[in-house]
This record gives structure tokens, C-alpha cells and sequence, in this order.
């Protein structure tokens, strides 16, 4: 390799990588078109890669600068961080977009808490949230997910965490539904009904049937939907009977016509928690947006 990669080449990668033209890379970086060209074809001798090829009227991203791009992404992040660290930021003129991996149980609640907090300090701040694929710990090593947040105990050492609050699972059932009327149903009457099962994995079996088994009896699980979201919009709409974390039913069941109502067994609470990698725990842009969301919830 003739050219040598350092920390500028790297933030034209990133550019790059984010716009996908040279022309919206170079009004990112305040660089000249051709200042732009010269750093892309630097980076292809650099990496061996084309990096951007032709598509159509645009570029499109190589399989190699894909895989890369999120390594690319953490080391920007841990030299912003090693600089940085012991500054203070100007959170009003803050621009950055922080990636959150989050379950959607939680983000129907929290989601508009966070943004409403973040947009009101820092406008030029994004919250880009995507759904959870696997708990790996790897996007967060990786620089692909900023913050996860979800239920469960930190993965790995280099992962850090803070409990935000605790939740449990009430039933749901429609507001004209017959075990609506009463405040707290029993068992029996729960296994009267068909149910619905929410779970990412395909799950119809969890928590719930370890306590009907304790007490002799069996439910009946008519549909395995993927998200809580399904899961209510479905009860909303049917006989079935469903399991929702309380502050989602709180929030909106009423909107959907759903009446919630606690569960007559000592089901385990769900923790959510606040998960970030070592290298961003010092970043002062992240540590405000932790803070923030944490006060959010408060």
C-alpha cells in the first residue's frame, strides 16, 4: 500500500460511507468536490477496494466498505472520546446521530420521552432507533449501535450498564370482552380463553404456563406474533387474551380499546436496563444523552 490510512482519510471514509456521494461527503466535511475525489481514490490504493461503485445514478457501497464502515465508525468515536473527554460539550449546538438498538415493548414508551428530552436541549441531535436482532454485544463493540435498551444483565465486561426501571407483564384483553369485567381474574378464567403469545423467537410458551403448570392447568396459545405491538393490535381486535409490559397497556390500551388487568401469579419483573460499550463511557456527547434519557424516565 502506497498511501497510508490516518484519522483524516478515515473521516472521508465515514462521510462517504453516511452520504453516499462525494458531493454531500464534501459539504459534510467542508471540503472541495475534487479535495473529496482525491481522498476517495486515496482510500481505494489504501484499502485495496473500490469502497463506492456505480449504481444507477448514484453510488453504492461495497461489500468490504459495509463490513467496515461500523470498525471505521468506532474508531472515529474513540478519538472523538480520547480528545474530548475532559471537555465540555456545547449540547445546544451538538450534531450527531446516535443509533439505539432497542425492544419495541419499551420503545412505544420511551421512544417519544427520549426524543422530546434530546430535540429540546440539542436539535441538531438524531435518535435513529432499530429493532433488536440479537442481543450480541458485537454492534455495540462495533460502533454500529450506540445504546441498547432492553431487558437483561450486561453481556461482557467491556459492556456497561444502569438500570433505567423494572417492569412486569399485566393481561390484556378487549374492553368488551367478558374477563374484562373483572379486576383481577383468576387462572382458571385466563385458561378460558384463547391466547396470544408475543415473542421474537416464536415462542407460544414463557413464564405464565411455569405458573399454570404449578397450579394444574394449561392455556391455549392460538397465535405467536412477533412483537408486543402485534400482540395488542391483535387483542384489540378479537377474543384473545394477551401479555403486555404494564406501562405499554397504561399507555395505550385505552387508545386501543384493551383493558388491562395484573396477573393472579408471581410472574418475574422484567429490568430494563441502559447498555454501552467502555470506549463511549467517557464521550461526553453519549454520557449527556444517557443522563438525559435517564431523566426522562425519572
Amino acid at each position: 500500500m502506497s498511501d497510508q490510512l490516518d484519522l483524516n482519510l478515515l473521516r472521508v471514509f465515514d462521510a462517504l460511507m453516511r452520504d453516499g456521494s462525494v458531493t454531500a461527503a464534501s459539504e459534510r466535511l467542508h471540503l472541495s468536490i475534487p479535495a473529496t475525489s482525491r481522498a476517495l481514490a486515496r482510500l481505494r490504493r489504501a484499502m485495496g477496494d473500490p469502497i463506492l461503485v456505480r449504481a444507477g445514478r448514484g453510488l453504492a457501497p461495497t461489500p468490504f466498505a459495509l463490513r467496515t464502515a461500523p470498525r471505521v465508525r468506532s474508531l472515529l468515536d474513540e478519538a472523538s472520546a480520547l480528545i474530548s473527554a475532559d471537555r465540555e460539550i456545547t449540547v445546544a449546538e451538538l450534531e450527531r446521530i446516535f443509533t439505539i438498538r432497542i425492544n419495541d415493548g419499551v420503545a412505544a414508551t420511551l421512544a417519544t420521552a427520549a426524543v422530546e428530552a434530546t430535540a429540546a436541549a440539542a436539535p441538531g441531535v438524531v435518535l435513529r432507533f432499530v429493532a433488536e436482532g440479537s442481543e450480541n454485544p458485537e454492534a455495540l463493540r462495533d460502533g454500529s449501535v450506540d445504546l441498547d435498551i432492553g431487558a437483561g444483565a450486561p453481556a461482557a465486561p467491556d459492556i456497561f450498564s444502569a438500570a433505567l426501571y423494572r417492569e412486569r407483564l399485566v393481561g390484556i384483553v378487549r374492553a368488551d370482552s367478558p374477563l374484562g369485567r373483572h379486576r383481577r381474574p383468576t387462572l382458571a378464567q385466563l385458561c378460558q380463553h384463547p391466547h396470544v403469545s408475543a415473542s421474537r423467537r416464536g415462542r407460544a410458551r414463557g413464564p405464565l404456563d411455569d405458573a399454570l403448570d404449578e397450579a394444574g392447568l394449561r392455556r391455549h396459545v392460538a397465535a405467536v406474533v412477533p412483537t408486543f405491538a402485534v400482540a395488542a393490535l391483535l387483542v384489540s381486535t378479537s377474543h384473545y387474551v394477551g401479555l403486555l409490559p404494564q406501562r405499554l397497556a397504561e399507555q395505550h390500551g385505552p387508545a386501543l380499546g384493551i383493558r388491562w388487568f395484573p396477573i393472579a401469579a408471581p410472574l418475574p419483573e422484567l429490568e430494563v436496563r441502559l447498555q454501552w460499550h467502555a470506549r463511549l463511557d467517557a464521550d461526553p456527547a453519549q454520557r449527556w444523552l444517557r443522563d438525559t434519557i435517564r431523566e426522562a424516565l425519572a
